[in-house]
């Protein structure tokens, strides 16, 4: 499912990694958006995003990682023994791999149109995994609360002192949130309607909203004990292309339950490599939701 690019040789590595800020490279085309494509009602909550200096230093650090041959040879070995019996999320835990990269902390405030000095009170991050991301977001709020599945991603979770919430406790918390994430995590639950309608009665009345990212083109599929399943409930998403997907998205899903978009980005869902890839990406949709009646 992930595909990725090959920065193996010492030409191109030194090429990527000596590239000035401002370049225009290849990694744009991860960005890029023919709005004509978008429908009429989305067309203009696009907000077009770029390679930015926090995306060029994750992909840095993922280049110098993956040349750490004992290192991912011992990775690998581990990952073939736990792999029929554990989740690939908790190996990567284990391991203290696999990082994800889903936006910068620029591109995070011009997706919500906040300044560098706002404050929320409650951050809700659904499925955090290491937190890495968490911590992009968790700057701008008070309290900061995730959960996850895994046990190994707990602990990451609790020594960064996130607030951690059972899989169903954060629905009957009684506490609402000014900002719930949802990041590449609907096409990876078994009820992924029913988690939009929950996040929808736990925001804040007026002023909350959901980030939410979904991996295009949309292919739900739920890891239980190192095994992949379809989900009970599947979301159908209709078209081929990014731009069609983004749409139907926005006009037939979100709307069935109670959302509204107010904005959406192109970016790239990037994982940190190993020793066959120095990073991993897909293609992300990134929306910023807001709660309306049905």
């Amino acid at each position: 499912m992930w595909t990725g690019k090959y920065v193996r040789s010492p030409f191109a590595r030194s090429l990527f990694l000596n590239m000035n800020d401002s370049e225009e490279v290849e990694t744009q085309e991860w960005y890029r958006c023919s709005p004509d494509l978008l429908g009429e009602t989305v067309r203009p909550l696009f907000v077009q995003s770029h390679l930015d200096q926090d995306t060029q230093a994750f992909l840095r650090r993922s280049i110098e990682k993956s040349g750490w041959m004992f290192t991912q040879l011992y990775h690998s070995f581990i990952s073939t023994v736990l792999s029929p019996l554990v989740s690939r999320t908790s190996i990567n835990g284990l391991l203290g791999r696999g990082s994800m990269f889903v936006f910068s902390i620029d591109q995070f405030q011009q997706l919500l149109r906040i300044t560098p000095e706002w404050r929320g009170e409650r951050l809700l991050d659904l499925g955090a995994g290491d937190g890495g991301v968490t911590e992009v977001m968790g700057a701008h709020f008070k309290e900061v609360y995730a959960t996850e599945v895994s046990s190994p991603m707990k602990w990451h979770l609790q020594k960064k002192k996130y607030k951690l919430l059972g899989i169903d406790e954060w629905q009957h918390s009684g506490f609402q949130y000014d900002l719930i994430s949802c990041l590449n995590l609907l096409d990876r639950c078994e009820d992924p309607l029913d988690l939009l309608r929950g996040i929808q009665r736990s925001l804040v009345p007026g002023t909350g909203r959901l980030l939410l990212a979904a991996v295009l083109p949309f292919q739900p599929w739920v890891e239980i004990g190192g095994k992949w399943q379809r989900p009970r409930e599947h979301i159908k998403v209709k078209g081929k292309k990014w731009e069609e997907q983004v749409t139907h998205l926005s006009n037939e899903v979100f709307q069935e339950v109670g959302f509204k978009v107010e904005a959406v980005t192109r970016l790239p869902y990037l994982c940190e490599g190993d020793m066959y890839k120095d990073y991993y990406v897909l293609d992300d949709a990134v929306f910023v939701l807001k709660p309306v009646e049905v």
